[in-house]
């Protein structure tokens, strides 16, 4: 049993997509859309190699996420495990080798303000005050960043700059069959290893998958559940654009300021029975879905 990706994502030349036509055709009906090289219209898409990073940052102490860390799957949210210098974890991930070790949401612009002059908002989502937050993500071969959404519920525009990665694609109509975590936005389910036995509902969910080569620009709408893969050692930019509803906002401003938070007040009141309780909960949703489904 394999998971069903067969949804078809849009294909367009960057250079050849006006301002208008995108907002026609992906972000008004909030439908993906891969951006044939995006990065390549800025300095960046050619200057930004793993030797250039090492030569000018990489001395940089930075945040490093490790996926070995069983506590990650708890919480949304979580702090980073460990510091290091930027070139040693640029030596890691480009081994021709799995490796653990990613850097997740990560604002090398703020260390390094100069970066915004190579790679700064693309036009497609360049709208304030969005525009000016440029978050960068790391990781080694292998490595992958498990299902979820983004908790603020904006649009997303993540750009590959370097390697290869795999990202399967849900939007929200599929959210029922995913096993959100209440209170949380990510899923119960490993996509790496799905198990079909233990989380049936995931057969019934339809969704992308996409290939990002180097120079890549993916648009993600609002509330598209992702799961991303590095093929190889890899350097993507994100930059955000809040949900252009008056609902879509709301659902974000309310999970940031009122439900994140009483997780996190949960969490450490009930320690791992709240993640029990929600996990019991989480699979009684979908199985009730399924029914629905099975019924219809």
């Amino acid at each position: 049993m394999k998971l069903d990706l067969s949804l078809k994502c849009a294909v367009e030349n960057a250079a050849d997509l006006s301002q208008k036509d995108f907002n026609e055709k992906y972000l008004k009906p909030q439908k993906p859309v891969l951006l044939k090289g995006l990065a390549n219209l800025q300095p960046a898409g050619e200057k930004w190699t793993i030797d250039w990073f090492k030569e000018t940052m990489g001395d940089l102490k930075i945040a490093v996420f490790d996926n070995n860390e069983k506590r990650h799957v708890y919480s949304t949210t979580v702090d980073p495990d460990f510091k290091m210098p930027f070139g040693e974890f640029l030596d890691i991930i480009t081994k021709d080798e799995p490796s653990s070790v990613r850097m997740f949401r990560y604002n090398l612009y703020k260390q390094n303000p100069e970066l915004k002059k190579d790679f700064s908002c693309p036009k497609f989502i360049d709208y304030a005050p969005m525009n000016s937050f440029g978050f960068m993500f790391l990781g080694g071969k292998g490595t992958d960043v498990r299902l979820h959404y983004d908790v603020d519920n904006s649009n997303v525009l993540l750009t590959q700059i370097h390697g290869y990665k795999r990202v399967i694609l849900y939007p929200p109509s599929e959210s029922k069959f995913l096993y959100k975590v209440p209170y949380n936005t990510h899923s119960l389910a490993d996509l790496k290893n799905p198990d079909f036995e233990k989380f049936p509902g995931l057969q019934y969910a339809k969704g992308y998958e996409i290939i990002q080569e180097p120079g890549d620009g993916l648009f993600m709408p609002s509330g598209h559940w992702h799961y991303n893969t590095y093929l190889e050692g890899g350097i993507s930019v994100a930059f955000r654009r809040l949900a252009h509803t008056p609902s879509g906002l709301m659902k974000g401003i309310s999970f940031v300021a009122g439900t994140m938070p009483y997780d996190k007040v949960m969490n450490k009141i009930l320690g791992a029975k709240w993640f029990e309780k929600k996990q019991a909960k989480c699979i009684e949703l979908v199985a009730q879905e399924i029914k629905k489904y099975k019924a219809a």
